[in-house]
């Protein structure tokens, strides 16, 4: 009996703590915004500007091109970014907002980018997809009200 009790709060100190954990295992794509028109996405090769807010898993932000007015530019799929941009952006429309949620090895890894980043940190990075080789798309007034 004593035997059962011990293992059932092993079983629940190990759900509470995977629970209460913000290590993510694997890279986690969630569209906040995707225009009704797609008609330019971005695909591996292509050189794509993106506006990002970088932040760790407390909320603390280490980067953002949003306050800076200043997307980064890069082709995409060629690793000239963490791995994690270049699958989680892989598809995205020109005006579509994603937030991704990378896992450390796919991000800075063991080593981290010191001193903003921790090794072995999850980052979270809220992404809207400015233009993918040079072209944009104007946006009808309705779906420019939901940015």
């Amino acid at each position: 009996m004593k035997v059962a009790a011990v293992l059932i709060l092993l079983v629940f100190s190990a759900l509470a703590h995977a629970k209460s954990s913000d290590e993510v295992k694997a890279l986690q794509i969630g569209v906040k915004y995707k225009p009704e028109k797609c008609d330019i996405r971005a695909h591996k090769g292509d050189r794509i500007k993106v506006h990002y807010r970088g932040k760790l898993t407390d909320g603390t932000v280490f980067d953002s091109s949003f306050e800076r007015g200043d997307p980064i530019e890069f082709e995409l799929g060629s690793g000239q970014v963490i791995k994690g941009w270049d699958q989680g952006l892989l598809g995205m429309c020109v005006g579509e907002k994603r937030k991704l949620k990378i896992p450390a090895k796919l991000g800075y890894g063991p080593q981290g980018s010191p001193p903003k980043i921790p090794g072995g940190a999850t980052l979270i990075f809220d992404t809207e997809l400015v233009a993918v080789n040079g072209k944009t798309v104007n946006l009808a007034p309705e779906d420019a009200a939901e940015l």
